[in-house]
C-alpha cells in the first residue's frame, strides 16, 4: 500500500490520566470525531437491535385466549402480574425475576472478565442513548470540527437556530423514551390513546416527564460524567478483570517513541515507533481521554480509538493493532521480547520478518485464551441459575390451595354430638382460563364429611368449585367428624384439590380441633 498523509488532529485528552482533574471541577465539552471501522459498525448494529427492542417490543401481540392481555411483554400492576410471551409471573413468584437479575450480575461479570467493559462500550442504556443523541448532534452541526467551530463561535441567529433544532430533536427523543417505557405497564395502543387524549393516569404523564429529564440531561448534557462519576461499575470491574482480560491496550513497545515526522527522523539515523502522534484515538474517544496513557477509570472499551488507529496505519502502509484489543499477559509477553531485543521504547525491528510483518515470536490473542477455570466458574454458575429458573418454570403449578383455621371458636359441637370445625379455603387458578376442580377431604380422614357455605353441598366428601381465570377464589367449608372416631385434641388431615382435565393436585394440611378426652 502506498503511503498517505495524515493530518494530526488538535486533539487533547480532556480526562486526561496524567492530570486528574478535581471531583467538581467545570466538565470541559467533548466533540468527539465520527469514527469508521469494524467497531464502529458493530456499535451501530448494538444501537439498533437495543433502540429497537426498546421501542416496538410492547407493541408486540400474544395471544392468550379472551381472558388475559395480548401483549407479549406486559407488567400489569393493576392485576399484580407480568407476562412475557407464554410466561405469567404472579407477585409471590418474583423469586423467578430475582433469578433473572443474578443471572444478570453473574452474565456481567463474566463478560467482563473475559473482554473487559464490553458492556459499557456497546450494550449500555447510557452509551446507546449518548451514541443516538451524537448522530443528532453531528446531522446538524457537523462533525468535530465544525462543532467546535460551532461551539468558540459568538452567539449568532444561525448558531441559535442550530442549537434551537438540535435541542428541540433531543427532547423528542427523550419524550419517546419516556413513553415507551410507561407502555410497558399497560397496553400500549389504549395507553398511546388515553395519552394524546390526555385521558392517561397522572402517573403516566409523571413518568414520562420524569424519564424525558434524565433521558436528556444524561444523554445530552452530562454525557462521559454519568460514567466517570456516576455510575459504579468502572470501580467495580477492577475486581473483576485478570491477566487474561481484553481490554483495549496502546501497544506502546511498538509505537514509543513517537514521530510525527517519521520520514525526516529516519533519514537522520533515528529510531522512532510506529505512533506518528496524530491524536485521531484521542479526538474520536466519546469519554475525552488518552489512551495512549495506559488503563484508565473513564475508558468504556468501545474501541473506537482501535478504528481510527488501524485506519490511519493503513493508510500509512503500516500494519494494524498498534492499538488492539490485547491482554496483559500478551502486553507483556511483547515487551519482554521487545526489552531482549535490545529495542524496548521503539519499533522492534529484532522481532519483524523481513518482509516487515510481525514474526510468530510476537504474543497473538487467540479465543482458547478466554476458555480458562474463571471464565467456566462463571458460565457454569450462570448456566446453573438459568437451568434451574427454567425447570422450575417448566415445573410449576398452576393451582394453589391455601387454608386458614377459624380462630374463634376452635370447634363447635353440634346438638346431635358431632364436632364441626370452621375453615377460609382460598384456592388459586393461576392460568387465564376458567376451570372446574374438585375439592375434597382426605381420605384417611374417616367419618368427616364437610359443607361448603352457598353451594348447595351438606355433608360431602367432595364438591366441584368452578374457578375464574387467572382469579383467587375464597369460600367456606365447614367439617364436621363424630368424636367416637377423634383421638380428641388436635388431629392433622388434608384438604386436596384436583383439575380432573389436567390431572393437576394441590393439598393442604390442616388441622381438626376436638375437645380433648378425659384419661
Amino acid at each position: 500500500m502506498q503511503n498517505q498523509d495524515v493530518t494530526r488532529l488538535d486533539a487533547v485528552a480532556t480526562n486526561s490520566a496524567a492530570s486528574r482533574q478535581p471531583l467538581y471541577a467545570r466538565r470541559k465539552k467533548i466533540f468527539p470525531k465520527r469514527a469508521s471501522g469494524s467497531f464502529r459498525q458493530f456499535k451501530w448494529i448494538v444501537m439498533a437491535i437495543t433502540l429497537g427492542i426498546y421501542y416496538f417490543v410492547p407493541w408486540i401481540r400474544w395471544d392468550r385466549g379472551p381472558f388475559a392481555p395480548d401483549q407479549a411483554v406486559l407488567i400489569d400492576l393493576s392485576s399484580r402480574r407480568f407476562y412475557f410471551f407464554f410466561i405469567e409471573i404472579w407477585p409471590q413468584e418474583f423469586i423467578y425475576v430475582a433469578g433473572l437479575l443474578v443471572m444478570a450480575g453473574i452474565g456481567l461479570f463474566l463478560l467482563t472478565s473475559t473482554v473487559g467493559r464490553a458492556w459499557c462500550g456497546y450494550a449500555c442504556p447510557q452509551t446507546v442513548w449518548v451514541d443516538l443523541f451524537l448522530v443528532i448532534e453531528r446531522y446538524f452541526e457537523g462533525d468535530r470540527n465544525a462543532r467546535m467551530k460551532l461551539d468558540a463561535a459568538p452567539w449568532s441567529f444561525t448558531k441559535l437556530r442550530i442549537r434551537v433544532i438540535k435541542h428541540a430533536t433531543w427532547l423528542v427523543v427523550a419524550v419517546l423514551t419516556g413513553g415507551a417505557w410507561i407502555f410497558y405497564f399497560a397496553d400500549a395502543p389504549t395507553l398511546a390513546r388515553d395519552f394524546l387524549t390526555g385521558n392517561a393516569v397522572p402517573t403516566a404523564y409523571a413518568t414520562v416527564a420524569i424519564l424525558t429529564a434524565t433521558t436528556y440531561v444524561f444523554g445530552g448534557l452530562m454525557r462521559e460524567q454519568v460514567c466517570t462519576y456516576m455510575c459504579p461499575w468502572p470501580r467495580i470491574q477492577a475486581a473483576m478483570l485478570d491477566e487474561t482480560s481484553l481490554t483495549v491496550t496502546y501497544n506502546d513497545w511498538r509505537g514509543e517513541p513517537r514521530s510525527r515526522h517519521a520520514k525526516r527522523a529516519a533519514a537522520s539515523g533515528a529510531s522512532v515507533g510506529d505512533c506518528v502522534d496524530c491524536n485521531a484515538c484521542v479526538a474520536v474517544c466519546p469519554m475525552g481521554i488518552d489512551i495512549r496513557d495506559g488503563q484508565q477509570l473513564e475508558c468504556i472499551t468501545c474501541a473506537l480509538c482501535i478504528d481510527a488507529c488501524d485506519d490511519v496505519m493503513g493508510r500509512l502502509g503500516k500494519e494494524r493493532g498498534l492499538i488492539s484489543y490485547s491482554t496483559l499477559n500478551e502486553y507483556n509477553a511483547n515487551m519482554d521480547i521487545a526489552t531482549r531485543s535490545g529495542t524496548c521504547g521503539v519499533t522492534p525491528e529484532l522481532v519483524r520478518s523481513p518482509d516487515g510483518t510481525f514474526s510468530d515470536k510476537l504474543a497473538h490473542f487467540h479465543i482458547g485464551k478466554l476458555l480458562r477455570l474463571r471464565t467456566f466458574i462463571y458460565f457454569g454458575a450462570w448456566s446453573a441459575v438459568g437451568v434451574s429458573i427454567a425447570f422450575a418454570l417448566a415445573t410449576r403449578d398452576r393451582l394453589e390451595l391455601n387454608v386458614l383455621h377459624d380462630r374463634n371458636p376452635q370447634f363447635v359441637q353440634l346438638s346431635d354430638g358431632a364436632i364441626r370445625n370452621g375453615y377460609t379455603v382460598k384456592l388459586l387458578n393461576m392460568v387465564p382460563q376458567p376451570r372446574t376442580v374438585v375439592l375434597k377431604l382426605d381420605e384417611d380422614f374417616s367419618g368427616a364429611s364437610m359443607t361448603v357455605a352457598g353451594a348447595g353441598a351438606t355433608n360431602v366428601l367432595e364438591t366441584e368449585v368452578t374457578l375464574e381465570p387467572d382469579r383467587l377464589k375464597t369460600i367456606r367449608v365447614f367439617v364436621r367428624a363424630d368424636p367416637k372416631d377423634l383421638p380428641g385434641g388436635a388431629n392433622a388431615f388434608e384438604f386436596v384439590v384436583t383439575d380432573p382435565s389436567t390431572g393437576e393436585r394441590a393439598e393442604y394440611t390442616a388441622t381438626f380441633n376436638s375437645p380433648e378426652k378425659p384419661q
